[in-house]
């Protein structure tokens, strides 16, 4: 396991708090962690995100998808409706699981669809107004004279 000193970042910046908090959970996920449901992400666009996952076996009223606490979360609980029927080979999983997507700021969930088995979770990243950047423009007039120089 690695370990990274941020001490530098603290001393120079201010806010990046939430920064250090997503590096450490990264650092310190489990390495075994489930690898299912299989998933894509995509940069669409300059300011556009999709997340693909695929969900085969899973109706559109099975999925949630809920944004809390600066992240997307997926879910998926699939009725019982295998009971009574055999399976001699059951190769496609269709067990409960929940998968989080930790956000920047600013970024939203724009929208998301439920086509051929896979879950797309549209992304756009809004910069607010404020936080743009802007040009100040310089006032031209002449020196000012103070009255100690006349």
């Amino acid at each position: 396991m690695r370990n990274f000193d941020l001490t530098p970042l603290y001393r120079a910046s201010i806010g990046f708090d939430r920064l250090a908090d997503v590096m450490d959970r990264a650092m310190t996920a489990d390495v075994a962690t489930t690898t299912y449901p299989p998933y894509n992400i995509e940069k669409t666009g300059e300011d556009a995100y999709r997340i693909s996952i695929a969900v085969a076996g899973f109706a559109a009223d099975d999925l949630n998808v809920e944004m809390r606490d600066g992240a997307v979360i997926v879910s998926a609980r699939r009725a019982d409706e295998d009971e009574g029927r055999t399976f001699l080979h059951r190769g496609i999983a269709t067990r409960a699981f929940e998968r989080k997507f930790t956000l920047a700021d600013h970024v939203r969930v724009d929208g998301a669809s439920h086509v051929d088995g896979m879950l797309h979770i549209d992304l756009v990243r809004e910069i607010p107004e404020a936080l743009k950047p802007r040009r100040v423009e310089i006032a031209k007039s002449a020196p000012r004279v103070s009255q100690l120089d006349a």
